[in-house]
Formats: structure tokens, C-alpha cells, sequence
């Protein structure tokens, strides 16, 4: 048993086909009570309005959770900042925005698939990783499609990545200690920054935190033939958001898209990967990670058993989210040399 798996658990026999846990299967079973519709029968603008599991988890809260601060303490102000081709919203999370002590920043972009979501639905995974890491993080939307195809949202993630580096202080962040991070879709942004940053010279992230990140184009493989039908997330989803993100379907072979089989990973900066089991991009995830270590970069990963796509921002509710969180703020900590959590 390997340390980490001391401090966060040991990773159980996957089971086939696997149940979400208890926790896990309210927050599914509120969703569905909120009345959404198949995100793959509906077109992007009526998808947007769609009940999100961000929605689930605040019923859940209002019903059971009353004496909490969902704010965990974390302050937020909304700004806008120069993206590739015009402004990009983003929301500044801080344990104290105004504190003149510099804080580490990790830069964020939630998911969605390149097409859904927005900076209210991810916010509990910035807002977990401010307060666990003791950081500033700055949560970036980008322009998404089918308004703006790919590669619009990667050209917006560099530009947020070169923006962040110079204004850094503006926002209480130290520019020597800044780290990118991303969810699902973000996932895949993120690893694109520290690519770009390689391949452009920029300054590049002191560590990369990705989540259940989209890094492949194998609509076959092991986890989506068991998750195809999975809820939040399935492959019917998946090829809508392909439909709607790319020209051709041929577009996904691109390495930016279709990381774990085609980009060069050399060089890229430490990092921590987390994935959750019921989830069609887990396998893809787990392979970017055995690929990562293969190319000499210092990996960290874990897959969350009984878990399900969109489980990292629900750490009020469900247990194993606010393990994760800790496990990527644990990491974030050891790559920017402050305090480790206690354990």
C-alpha cells in the first residue's frame, strides 16, 4: 500500500456493473426529481437551461443541511478578463480578498462538454479547493460552442493562462506559484495550458489538478461501454457534444483533443488526476495518468469508487467529494512548498 493510499484510501476491486453510494445515488435521485430533460434530445440553448446536479445538491442542502455555510468561508467577487478573442467572465475565490499576503493561485475552467454549463454550476470545486489549499483561484468561462467551435475554447484557456501570469497580484495571487486545474471539458483545457505553455515558453504551471478530465476519442473503450447509459453523464451525451463542438467528427483525432493517445506529455508539470468509477471518461483519465508517469512527469491519481461524473464540487453532501478536494488541495500544497494538510 502506497502512502497516498495510507492518507486517502486504498482503491477497492471495481465491481461491474458498478452502484453509486449512498450520498452518491441522492444527489442522482434529486436530479431526476428536478425534471430534466435527455440533454442529447434537446438543442444547446434549451440544454443550458436544463437542471444541473448542482441543482440536486442544493435541494439536498436545503432540506437537510440548514446551520452549514455553503460558503465554506471562501469570498468570491466576478470579474472579466481579456480572452483570445474579446472578454471572458471569471469569479476570484479567496479566503480573504483583501488581504494584502499573496496567496498561491491555481487557475480553473469548469466542464460542460465545450457547450453546457457556466461559473455557477462549478462552483463547488473552486470554492473547496480555495478553502482546503489555503488559495486563490481564479474560474474562467471561455467561449463555447456550437457559437464558437473548437479550437475557440482551448484559445481561450491560453489566453486566461497568459492573463492570469501578469495580473496575478490584481487579484491576490503570488505569479510564482500558479497552477492550472479543470473539470471534465476543463480537464482537458487545462492539460492544454501546460502543453502551451511548453510548446509557447510561457511561465508553466507549477502543478496541474485534472478531474475526470476528457482527453480521448475512444467512444468504445472499457468505461463507456459500462457507463453508456450512466447518469449524469453518458456516451449519447457525448457525441451530442461532439456534434455540436467539432466541424467534422474527424477533428477529435486533434492532440489537443485526443490527448492520451496523440500529444507529447514530456515536460509537462507534476500532477494529480482524479477520476470517478461510474463515469464513461474514466478509462480515459486512468490511461492519461499511466501516460504521464511513462513520459517522467511525477503523477499522483485516484479513481473514486461509487462515484459518478460531476461528483467533485458536492462536498457538502457527498463524502467521498470532500476527499477529493482535500486530495487535490494536499497535492497543490506539496507542488507550491506550503503547509501539507494534518493528517
Amino acid at each position: 500500500m502506497s502512502i497516498l493510499d495510507k492518507i486517502f484510501g486504498d482503491d477497492k476491486p471495481r465491481t461491474t456493473p458498478a452502484k453509486p453510494d449512498l450520498p452518491m445515488q441522492n444527489v442522482l435521485d434529486h436530479l431526476a426529481r428536478l425534471g430534466g430533460k435527455p440533454i442529447e434530445t434537446l438543442s444547446p440553448q434549451e440544454a443550458r437551461l436544463q437542471p444541473t446536479p448542482t441543482d440536486a445538491v442544493k435541494a439536498i442542502l436545503q432540506e437537510t443541511i440548514k446551520d452549514q455555510d455553503p460558503t465554506l468561508g471562501i469570498q468570491t467577487r466576478d470579474i472579466t478578463i481579456e480572452g483570445a478573442a474579446g472578454p471572458l467572465q471569471a469569479r476570484v475565490y479567496s479566503p480573504d480578498l483583501d488581504s494584502r499576503d499573496l496567496k498561491p493561485l491555481v487557475v480553473y475552467f469548469h466542464g460542460g462538454g465545450f457547450v453546457i454549463a457556466d461559473l455557477d454550476v462549478y462552483d463547488g470545486g473552486p470554492r473547496g479547493v480555495s478553502r482546503f489549499a489555503d488559495v486563490v483561484v481564479l474560474s474562467v468561462h471561455y467561449r463555447q460552442a456550437p457559437e464558437n467551435k473548437f479550437p475557440a475554447a482551448h484559445d481561450d484557456a491560453v489566453a486566461a493562462w497568459k492573463w492570469a501570469l501578469a495580473n496575478a497580484q490584481s487579484i491576490g495571487g503570488d505569479p510564482q506559484k500558479v497552477a492550472v486545474m479543470g473539470e471534465s471539458a476543463g480537464g482537458n483545457l487545462a492539460v492544454n495550458v501546460s502543453i502551451a505553455a511548453r510548446d509557447q515558453g510561457l511561465t508553466p504551471p507549477k502543478h496541474q489538478v485534472l478531474v475526470y478530465p476528457l482527453v480521448g476519442n475512444d467512444l468504445n473503450n472499457e468505461s463507456y461501454v459500462e457507463n453508456a447509459t450512466a447518469k449524469p453523464l453518458n456516451k449519447p451525451m457525448i457525441e451530442w457534444f461532439v456534434k455540436h463542438t467539432f466541424d467534422d467528427e474527424s477533428e477529435t483525432a486533434d492532440p489537443r483533443v485526443n490527448v492520451v493517445g496523440a500529444a507529447d506529455l514530456r515536460g509537462l508539470p507534476s500532477s494529480t488526476l482524479i477520476m470517478a468509477e461510474i463515469d464513461p471518461l474514466r478509462t480515459e483519465g486512468e490511461k492519461l495518468a499511466e501516460k504521464l508517469e511513462a513520459a517522467g512527469v511525477e503523477t499522483r491519481s485516484k479513481t473514486f469508487h461509487g462515484s459518478t461524473h460531476e461528483f467533485f464540487g458536492m462536498a457538502l453532501v457527498v463524502p467521498d467529494a470532500a476527499v477529493a478536494q482535500q486530495f487535490a488541495a494536499h497535492e497543490l500544497k506539496r507542488a507550491f512548498g506550503t503547509a501539507i494538510l494534518p493528517i
